[in-house]
Order: structure tokens, then C-alpha cells, then sequence
């Protein structure tokens, strides 16, 4: 890889306002790094979690108006997809990096995996509250986490996954944001150890599945 995971450049290119633009930027520019990443991220995560992970780059095939605010790669349990179970992804936008955890509104099966949280978050809860980088974010495009989770209340941390049960299209999202200036300013190992200790605190909730 090269001096820089991702520069000043690839954070820009969400700053291009034409749909064409840039999905050929996207695709050109962003994309290949993200695959390069994968490869180097895939074997490490795959030991968090003891099982084999599968990147999925995200390709945007559905799109034909309106740009992307964000792409990403993610790393789930399945080779054909990523949507149906919980994965982690590395989400890149115009202001910042992502490092998230996700049982998505596609999940197949939301509601075991809140019911497994519900049985063990008298551990899971502890320590997430006491990493102080990790957030809890509303949407899974957001930039911004909604609060820290070492700033909610036990019982606020623990209720989380109530979406899942509640809302058809419920959702839950941890992780960590990473301003651009900060990503751009690592090199690529210094990168990929955050990274992998962000994936250590939330490999606990991937194995829920």
C-alpha cells in the first residue's frame, strides 16, 4: 500500500456535485484503495472473531441519480453478501472515516440477535462504556455518532438494541469516527492497528450471531 491509506483527495471527491462525476471518482480513486485494504484487514478479522470474514466493496449498482454521501467496504460472514448478517465496515465520507459495527435493517434474523444481547449485556455493556472512542450512530451513513456510549447511562446502552425488535427497519450502529485529518496524517500500519483494535472491542457483538 502506499505512504497513505487514503489522502485529502479521496475525502474531496464527495465534495464533486454531479452524479458522474462522482461514481467515476468513486470508482477510480476510493474504491481500489478500499480492496486493498480488504485484503490486508480481511485475515486479521477473521482471528477477532474466529471465522472466516468476506469483504464486500461497496459498488453503489443501484444508484442512478443521486451520489453516494459515503462508501465502504464491509467484512460479514457470507461470500455472497454482507447485508443479511452482521459485518463490520471501514466507511469513508467527505469529512471522515468510520469503523463501525452494524446489524443492519436487512438483518435476517434482527430480533435473535437482540434477544442474545439482551442475555449477555451485563458484560457487553461494561465494556463498551469504557472505550472511550466508540460511538453509537443512528444511521449507518451518519458522520457524526448520536453520543458516545461511555456517555450513556448503563441502562441507555443496554436498551440500544430495542430498535431491532421495535422497527422493521431498525438498526444498530457502534463504532469509531475518525476525522479526516487525522486519517490522512497515519500511515498504513499505524491505520490498520486502529482499525483492528477497533474490530477487538466490537467482535463480542459480531459473535452474538
Amino acid at each position: 500500500m502506499a505512504d497513505q491509506v487514503f489522502t485529502v483527495g479521496d475525502f474531496r471527491v464527495f465534495e464533486i456535485p454531479d452524479f458522474a462525476g462522482r461514481m467515476q471518482a468513486i470508482a477510480q480513486e476510493i474504491r481500489p484503495k478500499l480492496a486493498a485494504l480488504a485484503e490486508v484487514l480481511a485475515p486479521g478479522v477473521g482471528r477477532l472473531v474466529a471465522g472466516q470474514v468476506f469483504p464486500h466493496v461497496a459498488k453503489h449498482a443501484r444508484r442512478t441519480v443521486n451520489p453516494p454521501e459515503d462508501t465502504w467496504v464491509a467484512f460479514g460472514p457470507e461470500r455472497r453478501g454482507y447485508k443479511k448478517d452482521v459485518h463490520f465496515k471501514v466507511a469513508i465520507s467527505k469529512n471522515c472515516l468510520r469503523l463501525l459495527f452494524e446489524v443492519g435493517p436487512e438483518h435476517q434474523n434482527k430480533q435473535r440477535w437482540a434477544t442474545q444481547w439482551e442475555r449477555r449485556r451485563r458484560d457487553l455493556v461494561p465494556a463498551l462504556r469504557r472505550a472511550p472512542e466508540i460511538g453509537w450512530f443512528k444511521d449507518e451513513h451518519d458522520e457524526d455518532p448520536a453520543a458516545s456510549v461511555k456517555d450513556l447511562a448503563a441502562e441507555q446502552a443496554a436498551a440500544l438494541a430495542q430498535e431491532l425488535k421495535r422497527r422493521r427497519d431498525g438498526q444498530l450502529v457502534l463504532g469509531r469516527r475518525m476525522s479526516r485529518q487525522e486519517v490522512t496524517g497515519m500511515i498504513p500500519e499505524a491505520f490498520q492497528k486502529a482499525a483492528l483494535e477497533t474490530f477487538r472491542i466490537l467482535a463480542p457483538l459480531y459473535r452474538l450471531r
